[in-house]
């Protein structure tokens, strides 16, 4: 009637079936965690994302809560906790917004296939960015005079955040002890540590790269040049409740309905009709 491979089949998936329910059962073994426990560890952990097992612990003793602590370090590591490194990196940036500017490269392919490098710094509070500057290399020593110009005088309580490029060595670092700017590394890998300045590159890539194709490095910074004054005066934010990130009004000081549209693919500007 049947292959004896199908008996065998069917034999084991009955055993799991059984083994399932014997597990189910409890009728012996590790007595069951009450919900209270349960609930107050996990509130304990997300109210206090950098505590451990064995702080946890102590704090559910005092509460007369009887458990061990290998039980606490279980139930940890079923909620994720590693989850709650994003939500310490954005308390931080919200807490130091007005104080944390971002620092980033990205690539731009020329007409004859040459690699420029792009350097900005973006002001966290406003979306402002210091400074701009490509070049087609890259060195430490380049990194610090774009920092020098963007920094001219101490910028004490500031903090810099960029990532673990090669380029940013030991000289940088050298120059934002001395002008008291604490650097920030994001972690490998992790570009979302640095969202505000990898936005900013979309931004710059969608209303601008994607629609020219770049002679040279002056070029490149011409066109930038004029992008800039339409991001800082004419382009809204989301973020900034539909405002510019130099304020309600352009230049000319027109309300930001009545201000001139920038044509990125003519790397000109236009009155809006």
């Amino acid at each position: 009637m049947v292959k004896p491979d199908t008996v065998v089949r069917w034999h084991r998936k009955g055993f799991r079936l059984y083994w399932r329910f014997r597990s189910r059962s409890k009728l012996g073994g590790r007595p069951l965690t009450t919900l209270d426990v349960r609930t107050a560890i996990h509130t304990i952990a997300s109210e206090n994302p950098t505590w451990g097992a064995p702080r946890i612990h102590g704090e559910l003793l005092k509460l007369g809560l009887e458990i061990s602590e290998r039980t606490v370090s279980r139930y940890l590591s079923r909620s994720h906790r590693n989850g709650r490194a994003a939500q310490r990196w954005r308390t931080f940036l919200d807490n130091h917004r007005e104080a944390i500017a971002a620092m980033d490269f990205f690539t731009v392919i020329t007409a004859n296939f040459r690699i420029l490098y792009g350097l900005f710094l973006i002001r966290h509070s406003r979306r402002e960015i210091i400074h701009f500057n490509a070049t087609e290399h890259p060195t430490s020593e380049w990194v610090v005079q774009q920092l020098r110009e963007a920094f001219p005088e101490t910028a004490e309580d500031q903090y810099l955040i960029f990532d673990r490029d090669a380029k940013f060595s030991i000289e940088v670092h050298q120059f934002l002890d001395s002008s008291r700017i604490s650097a920030i590394h994001t972690s490998y890998s992790s570009p979302w540590q640095n969202g505000i300045a990898e936005r900013w590159v979309r931004s710059f890539r969608n209303d601008l790269l994607d629609h020219v194709i770049v002679v040279n490095e002056g070029h490149l910074k011409r066109l930038a040049h004029d992008y800039l004054r339409y991001y800082h005066a004419d382009r809204t934010h989301d973020s900034l409740d539909k405002d510019t990130p130099r304020g309600g009004r352009n230049r000319s000081g027109v309300p930001v309905s009545d201000c001139r549209r920038f044509l990125a693919w003519e790397g000109s500007w236009e009155e809006a009709a």
